[in-house]
């Protein structure tokens, strides 16, 4: 397991909603020559006696414990571009089959055993998937079809009200000023890269959905899509 980025800081698994599941932890890294830490989820959603991890924070050992209390974790999926780190831990772990977007990267040194299509199959029975169409870098959305819709998302859809536990004061400051902070919004970085398009998202709110789990933010209760859409409006006059 040294072989891997070791576990950072993190809070409990949480059930959200029934048999889904939910984690905030820590993440450094180095962006644009600053070193930069803040928080970001996973959702672990579980379909029978398995666990599908979607959007892999690592956990120590007593999240470890935790989470195999659950269930036995048999699939890892990846659907954002900008994340990935602690994918290669959970697949060596638990011999998971690992699930990712077409044409994305895998700089992890980690290859998909299955590529994520809207009409093919997934891990989870009764999920689908959105894709990006417009967007310069790989990026998908799964809707469970639980409590009226979840959306399990990863950059594209965010819901940073307010800093966490888990960011230093320089990032927090950085992204202040970055309008990172905001309600179910669009990821400020991942619309730079993304570089994406109206018609995606006017093709995602066609979707029944009442809430969303993103990579980064609280979960979003009852009203996700009415307030996705206000944001939509916003960012796209």
């Amino acid at each position: 397991m040294s072989a891997f980025p070791p576990a950072l800081p993190h809070g409990p698994v949480k059930e959200v909603f029934p048999d889904v599941f939910f984690v905030t932890g820590a993440m450094e890294t180095r962006l644009m020559d600053a070193d930069w830490r803040f928080s970001r989820n996973m959702t672990v959603v579980r379909d029978g006696e398995r666990l599908v991890v979607i959007n892999s924070v690592r956990l120590d050992d007593e999240g470890l414990a935790a989470l195999d209390r659950l269930g036995r974790v048999t699939d890892v999926v990846r659907l954002g571009a900008l994340h990935g780190r602690d994918d290669p831990f959970y697949v060596d772990r638990y011999q998971a089959r690992y699930w990712a977007m077409p044409g994305m990267s895998h700089e992890t040194g980690l290859p998909a055993d299955e590529t994520l299509s809207p009409d093919g199959q997934l891990p989870i029975r009764d999920a689908g998937l959105f894709t990006f169409r417009t967007t310069a870098i790989p990026e998908g959305i799964l809707r469970i079809d639980r409590a009226g819709g979840i959306l399990v998302a990863c950059d594209a859809l965010q819901n940073w009200v307010e800093p966490d536990a888990f960011f230093s004061a320089d990032s927090v400051e950085r992204m202040q000023a970055m309008g990172f902070f905001t309600p179910a919004n669009v990821g400020p970085l991942w619309m730079q890269r993304a570089e994406p398009h109206r018609e995606d998202f006017d093709r995602l709110l066609t979707l029944d959905f009442r809430h969303a789990l993103c990579g980064h933010g609280a979960p979003l209760r009852d009203t996700a899509r009415e307030d996705f859409a206000a944001t939509v409006d916003q960012l796209f006059p």
